[in-house]
């Protein structure tokens, strides 16, 4: 299976007629399909929705929000780099939690203890490969009683739920990333989701240098016509591409690999990645083969997440990637 971008080619002659419209109207940033994107994000993801050039301005404008600076915020080391970065660039200290084996996610257990340690104000979940973190629930419950931020990492798991329930949705924000591989892509880009009409009225303004009073310290995030366009139509095919990802793991892969991430009942992957855990030989690699507390010269032992580095491989799954 060859990795194509989740894209239909029946879209492209409408994705060419809306870029001819932002041509014609000469509003290249800041205009009607940045609105429309957002509005399409918002009604599937049920929160509010502000869109970004990346990840990774849509992290740190919720990071600058919550006033993490000085402070430790707590994160899986099983993630990208991207999310301990996040905290170091808005001024934070990061500290390093234990993952799970069986979801490969945050783990409830370590997280308990770290809390007690390091005395957080803020913690990162990431949703990895596609499907919500088991434990979401808990570590949930755990952090409202603690007075604790939760920040959901949703880089991966577009078209995820549980029991309907969408990711972003049990913490107090949480990020999307659009970049070039991901279940749908703008090539670049970010969604910042939330309950909190504050936090997206600072996100805002934070996306666009602080604008127009300049309270709020921003740079540039914006993200522009051309690439919301391309979201508008993404939003719009983000259902049909996880049921046929789905589909195809569900008749063409399950029975052939049995030791595989299993999913609790209710749940729905967005199937960034098929994660299994046995050796194969066309593998597309490991979701995260570094632990990012080993890449940061941490001086603890992460038993788990180093079990899981080494463990796991990702059968390819690509959108219609067996077809042409």
């Amino acid at each position: 299976m060859q990795f194509t971008i989740g894209f239909e080619k029946e879209d492209t002659k409408k994705l060419h007629e809306y870029w001819d419209e932002i041509i014609a109207t000469q509003q290249w940033s800041e205009g009607k399909f940045t609105k429309i994107f957002e509005e399409k994000w918002a009604e599937h993801n049920e929160l509010y929705s502000v869109a970004f050039s990346s990840w990774g301005g849509a992290a740190l404008a919720a990071l600058e929000f919550y006033d993490i600076k000085g402070k430790t915020v707590l994160c899986p080391s099983n993630t990208f780099m991207a999310t301990p970065l996040s905290v170091i660039k808005a001024g934070g200290h990061v500290e390093f939690v234990d993952c799970n084996k069986n979801d490969l996610c945050l783990s409830l257990d370590d997280l308990r203890r770290k809390i007690e340690e390091y005395k957080p104000v803020a913690v990162w979940v990431v949703h990895i490969g596609g499907h919500i973190a088991f434990q979401i629930e808990e570590i949930a419950a755990l952090c409202k009683a603690k007075g604790i931020i939760l920040l959901e990492d949703c880089a991966h798991a577009h078209g995820a739920s549980w029991n309907g329930k969408k990711p972003g949705s049990w913490g107090d924000s949480g990020v999307y990333s659009f970049y070039a591989t991901k279940t749908i892509s703008t090539g670049e880009g970010g969604m910042l989701v939330t309950k909190n009409e504050e936090l997206v009225d600072f996100a805002k303004k934070y996306r666009n240098w602080g604008k127009f009073d300049y309270e709020v310290e921003g740079l540039n995030y914006r993200m522009d016509e051309f690439t919301a366009a391309i979201g508008c139509l993404q939003a719009d095919r983000l259902d049909d591409i996880v049921a046929w990802k789905n589909e195809y793991a569900r008749k063409k892969l399950d029975k052939e690999f049995t030791n595989r991430v299993k999913f609790p009942e209710g749940m729905i992957s967005g199937y960034y990645k098929y994660i299994v855990f046995e050796a194969i030989e066309k593998s597309t690699g490991k979701v995260y083969d570094q632990p990012c507390h080993k890449i940061m010269k941490k001086d603890y032992e992460l038993p788990n997440t180093d079990w899981v580095a080494k463990n796991h491989w990702c059968v390819p799954l690509y959108y219609k990637g067996d077809e042409g």
